[in-house]
């Protein structure tokens, strides 16, 4: 019953009931990437928008965070490449660094010095600045 309310209430975690109708009647699967996220595709260009020859989309394994998608799978997804990393041997170039996940509001997030939530404090001022008084 749990699996069931989470599904129909929340998006954020995973996929919602609406897009489990579609992929199911719609969806053909192409592949897994290595965090666990599914990657579907409806080859019905009058469902699409833009005029792509198909609809492709993605569920996520667990928390829905954009940033999760691979390089390769990111280029498919977005119509760069018409070839999935499932179909091919995908190798990522020497430049492309590996999926760090977004640490934004996390401890790892970055904090300036001066921030009010980080641990340096902002230098006192030198006297190469004079505040505005009317």
């Amino acid at each position: 019953m749990g699996w069931f309310l989470t599904e129909l209430f929340t998006w954020w975690n995973g996929q919602t009931m609406g897009t489990r109708f579609y992929t199911w009647r719609k969806g053909e699967k192409v592949g897994t990437d290595e965090f666990g996220n599914t990657y579907y595709r409806a080859p019905d260009k009058s469902q699409t928008a833009g005029g792509f020859a198909e609809r492709r989309w993605v569920i996520y394994s667990g928390y829905a965070e954009a940033s999760a998608i691979p390089t390769g799978w990111h280029g498919w997804m977005h119509h760069r490449t018409d070839t999935p990393p499932s179909q091919q041997t995908y190798k990522p170039r020497e430049w492309q660094k590996p999926h760090r996940p977004n640490p934004t509001g996390t401890p790892n997030a970055y904090r300036p010095k001066g921030s009010i939530v980080g641990a340096d404090h902002r230098p006192r001022v030198t006297g190469d600045y004079d505040a505005w008084t009317p």
